[in-house]
Formats: C-alpha cells, structure tokens, sequence
C-alpha cells in the first residue's frame, strides 16, 4: 500500500504577493501582477513588461550575508520555503526527524542573472576578478541545497530541470518518495529569476512573448484569439507535503491530497508541443491516482497565452478527457502571475490546492475573443464558487516536457 501524502503547508513569492493571504486574494479577484520592467532598461527590447517581484528584500528571510551566496532565484525559493515552514507550523528540528525531511525544488534555468553578471565581469576585469561563489550559486541544485542546509533538512534531496514542468516534476517526485517510505516530510516545488536581461533578450529572439507592451495587465491572455505571446514572470513557490499520519500526528491543517502524477516526452519538436504527448501524460496522471477522466472537475491549465500552445493544450484536454472535456473547469492562472517558468508547477499547485480547499475556480482574465480552435471552459474573468473534489495542475516544458499533478479535496 502507497502511503497517503497531504498538503499541510505553502509558501508563494510572486509579483501578486509574498503571502498567501495577498496572493490568493489576487488570484480569486483577478488581479494582474503584471507591469512595465524596471531592474533594467528595456527600450531596445520589443518586450517591456513582465510580472517582476519589486519589492523583494532578501534579508526579511535570511541573514544579509546568506544572500550574497544566493542568486535570486535560490532567494526566492528560500523565501517561500520560510513561508511554507510558517504556514505548515512545523520546525524540522522540534518536530521531526531531521534525516526524514528532504527537499525537492526545481529550477527550469537556475542561476541566470548570476551567470550573466560574472561573464561580464570575465570580459571586463578578467579571470582572477570572477567570484568564488559563481558557480555555486548559479547551478539549479542549489535552491534544493541552500534550503536543505538553512533549515537543516538531511533526507532526501534533488531537483528537477525540465524547462516549465520543473515545477511540478519537483512535486510529483517527492510525493512518490514520500508514498514508497523514504522520507515522512518533503520540502518541494520551483523557483525562478528570469528577468534580466539576456533572459528578456533571448525570448524576445525567439518572438515568444507577447509585445502587448501599451497594456500590459491585458497582455496575457490564454485561450483568447488574440493572444500574442506569453509575459515573463518571477519568484517560487513551495510546498509541504506530509505523509498523512504524520500530519494528523502532530494536528496539521491539511489543504488537499496529491494522489496522482504523471510524465511524459512529446518526442516531437524543440519547441513545438504535441497534443498526443501532454494527453498521455494526463491520462498517465490520472492512471496513477486510480481515477477516470469524469472523476476530474478543474484543470489548471498550462495555458501560456502562446498561439501554439493553447491550441495544443486544449487538443490534448480533448484527447485525454473526451466529452468530459466540456463539462470541466479550465483554467489559466498566468493570465495574473504571468509564466513563472520552472516555478509555474509550484505556483499553480498552491492554486490548486486553494481551489479545492475553499471551493473556488480562478479565473482566466483577459478572455474576450473566443478562439474557435479553444472551445471549452476557461472560466472568463470571474472567478466561481463550485462544489470541487479533483483538481490537475498541468505543466508543459520546452524539450516536449509533460508533467500533471492530481490533487483531491482531503475528507479525512
């Protein structure tokens, strides 16, 4: 018998809040996180707007001399790993066994403003000017690291670098090593800091963006026909997952159940998704937690607000879901938190979670022109109160990267 693994803490950081009070109020109220960049000056880039952390200050989570071993995205992820230790009411030392808590935290590109701000320094002053600290603070592992060392978490520990399903790749592996006995306490989920500027730069190369720079809380807008592209985003978010008994043990607030996972390769293109490869993975998912496709009453779209992969997703909803595809709720919540990349599966799962817990669907903002080709329900720009039992989060990475969680409403 696999254990049964429960929700009993979460932790965001993103540009619609650093709490989860602020955030979810953002959320279910439709609120954009999006807006004019500011770290840098981007008046030659032909996108100018992102969904930017502004008033981050590091030293509220750490001592000042951690975060100048950290690169941003390893701030963030200690950061909401702080809130969702705080959320969960649990402290690894007193209340655990420090050798059955582990950590699993992705990052789709890691240390990227790190690496850029050193290569320079290279070029510029030359070799014997580079830091020390470079290359460990700029792999992806060591968001997984620092957390593990900061909160002294001694079970297992590893990370997930699958483009935009890292996220929820990170999660699903640690509910497994949590069923199959090998940890009672994972610490998991996705961080990212993308926006700087060889980041923008090469998205903006490969026209993946939107370029809705004029409007930029109406620029993302999945499954509309007038989508142009997808709008950046920054910052972490991250889970406590519990076996349940350990949970109940110690008088948890339990959120919801992750009863499911599922992956998948598209083995098709770079860049280009197949609907038959995010549907295996759906299907995969919902084999897994012992579930049939009726079962499922919300999706939490990948929904990036690109041409291609909106008209993608819902294909493969069709595929994997048949006629209950009609009768489910989809949604996409970076239309508000733009795409947080190899943090986005993080994210979206505390949505989900929030979901099920308080009986309300997000909504997709910006939904105004029907795109024929994206037909189903995408819960247009209000959010709604049902009655939710099963709840997927999607998650779909360059590389033909599938990914899907499946969350339930925890009854006892």
């Amino acid at each position: 018998m696999k254990r049964r693994v429960v929700i009993t803490g979460m932790g965001v950081m993103s540009a619609l809040g650093k709490d989860l009070d602020t955030f979810w109020n953002s959320i279910i109220t439709g609120k954009s996180g999006i807006s004019p960049i500011e770290s840098f000056d981007v008046s030659d880039y032909t996108t100018r707007i992102a969904a930017e952390i502004k008033d981050f200050n590091p030293e509220d989570y750490m001592d000042k001399k951690e975060t100048r071993r950290m690169d941003r995205f390893v701030q963030f992820a200690v950061a909401a790993t702080h809130e969702a230790l705080k959320n969960a009411n649990l402290n690894i030392q007193n209340d655990t066994d420090p050798e059955r808590v582990g950590v699993y935290i992705g990052s789709g590109i890691g240390g990227l403003g790190t690496w850029s701000e050193q290569h320079k320094t290279l070029l510029e002053k030359g070799p014997k000017r580079v830091s020390p600290f470079f290359i460990p603070m700029m792999i992806a592992n060591m968001a997984s690291g620092q957390v593990s060392i900061l909160y002294g978490a001694k079970g297992p520990n590893s990370t997930a670098v699958t483009a935009c399903a890292t996220g929820s790749n990170a999660i699903g592996e640690a509910m497994k090593l949590i069923q199959y006995g090998d940890a009672e306490v994972m610490i998991c989920g996705g961080a990212e800091a993308t926006i700087v500027p060889v980041g923008v730069a090469g998205f903006c190369a490969m026209r993946a963006m939107s370029t809705r720079n004029d409007e930029p809380q109406r620029a993302s807008r999945p499954f509309d026909s007038e989508r142009d592209g997808f709008v950046m985003g920054e910052g972490a978010g991250v889970l406590i997952l519990e076996e349940l008994e350990h949970a109940q043990k110690r008088g948890a607030t339990i959120y919801a159940e992750v009863i499911g996972y599922g992956m998948s390769g598209d083995a098709h293109h770079m860049t280009d998704p197949d609907p038959e490869g995010a549907a295996h993975c759906m299907r995969r998912a919902l084999n897994n937690a012992g579930l049939q496709p009726q079962d499922v009453d919300y999706i939490n779209a990948h929904g990036t607000s690109t041409p291609p992969g909106d008209r993608s997703e819902t294909k493969a909803i069709k595929l994997a879901f048949g006629d209950h595809a009609y009768k489910l709720a989809v949604s996409s919540t970076k239309s508000m938190t733009g795409h947080l990349l190899g943090a986005a599966g993080g994210v979206e799962a505390v949505i989900s979670a929030l979901s099920l817990k308080n009986g309300i669907i997000p909504p997709t903002i910006n939904y105004e022109n029907p795109d024929p080709e994206c037909d189903l329900d995408y819960v247009p720009n209000e959010a709604r109160k049902a009655d939710l039992n099963v709840a997927i989060s999607n998650s779909f990475g360059f590389g033909g990267h599938n990914a899907t969680v499946v969350l339930k409403k925890y009854n006892g």
